[in-house]
């Protein structure tokens, strides 16, 4: 127990001067040679990850485009909600005016034109509720119908004051029954989506991130390479003055000095390239001056493998996809059961109806109306269309069993190679911290044993690739900890940290419900 407490504290140690390192080092790269950065460098803005990372969440296009899919998916849901509500609709014809020439049946049967002169006016109030379980439709109305022949100077009335009705149907497919199981899903799984999104351009993030960050180390150990060579050129111009240095070191020397200045130009535009690419993912001002800090503050934790399948199955969307997809299966083949065979609906409605020669006069004593009707269809010969098309469905149902199983499989293994990765990046860190140290080392004093004469320049380029070299594989092993941190989080939404799932609100949604309630 002791070990493991001192162990901590040595690594804690550790990083407090590797940030204090990397400051010192950086601050002075950025000053040291191209006198631009050192007038611009006073107004430049110095960055985390978390700050980035917070920009993009809150002014990135990549976020916009979510929030926006994901308030399309909350009033899709609404319509569904509705869709089986009570529905009060009224129509009519107000006015219906008509004045032509049409055939008209006689008494004795014969036909003949006559002009037809008229203004009619109609109303109809209607209520529809569906039940889903049933598949039935039911409805209730009252209508009125009134005619004033303009020829004759006459005027009519119909109407029924009450009708109600309905339509089921029998051994039929209830789309009704598989749509309000389905629908549920699909807005869970958008509500799980987007918080996905959210994570997965915190991931993108950290990618640009680093990339930025590699390009920007680039730079900055470019110039620094660039006054070293300057600074040996200088001393080898006094040592070729005193006879030191051959021609063929002081040649090597000059040419070192024209790859280093080749090297920064290439990093100065690299570095361009990419801060453009940065900061138009991040929703940032390309007029806008940015230093990005390496993030050394490394929450180092322990993760619960069951925990980590868990969450992932409970706030993931591949869960009730998984879930959706064996129901759609027997969806599809309950509709080709009941599509296939006898097909049967029952209509019936019972109401009141009338006519008078006043509006008022349809509500005294009107008559009854009662209808009932079945409607069939049977398949007589289809030459084996309905088996074969049951016999397809019932396959396909266990082609997306198995398919989903595999996919569950994998989805787990996903998770648990993350989990063993994330575990593994520790010591790795660790080691390419010590390598950076080492490297840096060496190439001090190969530095200072080539200025005093006493190394080549061949050694000292050695040196020098091997700092770089280090110093690259070091923030590569830091952006590895940082992109596997937050690629857990994606694969689980749940925060190992801070004990808690993983939750966004939708600024654009927020004020969709707003405008709707109020």
């Amino acid at each position: 127990m002791h070990s493991d407490n001192q162990m901590k504290l040595n690594w804690k140690n550790r990083l407090a001067k590797m940030r204090t390192f990397f400051l010192v080092l950086f601050t002075g790269l950025a000053v040291s040679v191209n006198p631009v950065f050192s007038q611009n460098d006073s107004i430049k803005n110095s960055l985390s990850l978390d700050d980035v990372i917070d920009l993009a969440l809150t002014h990135s296009p990549s976020s916009k485009y979510v929030q926006n899919q994901n308030v399309n998916y909350f009033w899709r849901y609404r319509n569904f909600k509705t869709r089986f509500r009570p529905q009060l609709t009224l129509s009519g014809d107000l006015p219906n005016y008509t004045h032509t020439t049409q055939p008209i049946t006689q008494p004795d049967g014969s036909i003949e034109f006559k002009q037809v002169s008229n203004l009619a006016a109609s109303a109809n109030v209607s209520l529809n509720q569906s039940i889903p379980k049933l598949g039935t439709n039911i409805w209730a109305s009252t209508s009125a119908h009134g005619i004033r022949n303009l020829n004759k100077n006459e005027i009519g009335y119909s109407g029924s004051p009450f009708v109600i009705g309905f339509s089921q149907p029998l051994f039929a497919y209830n789309w009704m029954k598989w749509y309000r199981k389905t629908e549920p899903m699909i807005y869970d799984e958008a509500q799980k989506r987007f918080v996905q999104q959210i994570e997965e351009i915190a991931l993108n993030t950290t990618y640009r991130y680093f990339n930025y960050l590699m390009v920007q180390t680039n730079y900055k150990l470019a110039e620094n390479n660039l006054k070293n060579s300057q600074d040996n050129l200088r001393i080898s111009q006094t040592k070729k003055e005193l006879g030191q240095i051959s021609d063929n070191d002081y040649s090597r020397i000059e040419l070192s000095v024209l790859n280093a200045q080749k090297a920064l130009n290439q990093a100065n535009m690299d570095l361009k390239n990419t801060d453009f690419e940065l900061k138009r993912y991040v929703g940032l001002e390309q007029s806008m001056q940015i230093d990005l800090n390496i993030p050394l503050d490394i929450r180092f934790f322990d993760i619960d493998l069951d925990l980590a399948v868990q969450k992932a199955r409970e706030n993931r969307q591949e869960t009730s996809l998984y879930q959706r997809r064996l129901i759609n299966a027997d969806r599809e083949l309950a509709q080709a059961k009941n599509s296939t065979g006898l097909s049967t609906t029952l209509r019936g409605s019972f109401g009141l109806s009338n006519s008078a020669e006043t509006f008022l006069g349809i509500y005294d004593q009107p008559e009854r109306d009662r209808m009932l009707r079945i409607s069939l269809s049977i398949p007589i010969l289809d030459w084996g269309r309905s088996a074969s098309t049951v016999k397809l469905a019932e396959s396909e149902r266990e082609l997306t069993i198995y398919n989903v199983n595999k996919d569950i499989e994998e989805f787990d293994r996903s998770i648990i190679v993350q989990v063993e990765q994330f575990g593994l990046l520790k010591d790795q860190l660790r080691t390419a911290d010590e390598a950076d140290k080492v490297a840096e080392n060496g190439y001090q004093i190969a530095l200072r044993k080539f200025q005093n004469g006493e190394l080549s320049i061949t050694d000292l380029n050695i040196a020098l690739q091997e700092r770089e070299q280090a110093k690259r594989d070091y923030i590569r092993s830091i952006q590895s900890y940082w992109v596997a941190y937050y690629r857990l989080r994606v694969l689980t939404l749940f925060d190992f940290e801070k004990g808690h799932n993983i939750t966004y609100g939708n600024p654009m949604l927020e004020d969709e419900t707003r405008k709707l309630f109020f």
